[in-house]
């Protein structure tokens, strides 16, 4: 897997430089596939890289700037400590260091830095394309069948083990209520047609077995 990973990064990091030349990608590849491998992660991993890449591939005839896109996912949970409130800030910070320094142009370095700011709340405008692809695809495990959904949620637990049990199921509820009160979980019509309804059904079913 890393091996793909690592030809995956270099493929879009070229594409995105838009013919300018720059640093090796491969360092950064292996930097970012370093903090996706750390020991604290057990859902948000080199398997959950992938798939959100694989998915944005799928989605890529949506959106505005598909490198743009597909940096931000590599970024989006490079910094990751399920203790703490700020990663998605602190991984946007992150890759306006890296890709600047990696000889991306400014003005698509800001573009990942937005897209990888707007996981925390999964909200794109009307007309992000850009927004709703990398959304869509962070999301889409949502719509897994139902023991790969099974594997995810405790996969989650597992990431917040120093939660006590009690506070986690009241906290978790409360994320999947916010979730299925959205008037859309998936913006891109393809994520609307093919993944809306079975998750709200998996995220339902875990609301139900939190909360009995």
């Amino acid at each position: 897997m890393p091996e793909d990973l690592t030809s995956r990064w270099r493929h879009t990091l070229t594409a995105a430089r838009e013919g300018a030349g720059g640093p090796d990608p491969v360092p950064y590849a292996e930097q970012l596939l370093a903090r996706w491998a750390e020991p604290q992660r057990r859902y948000h991993t080199t398997a959950h890289l992938t798939a959100v890449l694989d998915h944005v591939d799928t989605l890529a005839g949506h959106a505005a700037d598909p490198e743009a896109v597909r940096l931000a996912a590599w970024f989006h949970d490079a910094v990751y400590r399920p203790d703490r409130s700020e990663n998605e800030e602190r991984s946007a910070q992150l890759a306006e260091r890296a890709l600047t320094e990696a000889a991306v142009p400014g003005a698509r370095t800001a573009e990942v830095a937005r897209l990888v700011r707007l996981t925390v709340s999964h909200d794109p405008q009307p007309g992000d394309t850009n927004g709703e692809v990398l959304c869509d695809a962070d999301l889409a495990i949502l719509a897994s069948s139902p023991a790969d959904y099974a594997a995810y949620a405790a996969s989650i637990r597992d990431e917040y083990s120093f939660v006590p049990d009690q506070a986690f199921r009241t906290g978790r509820a409360t994320v999947l209520r916010q979730l299925l009160g959205l008037p859309r979980l998936f913006r891109t019509p393809y994520g609307a047609d093919r993944w809306e309804t079975a998750a709200r059904q998996n995220l339902a079913t875990e609301l139900e077995l939190l909360t009995v």
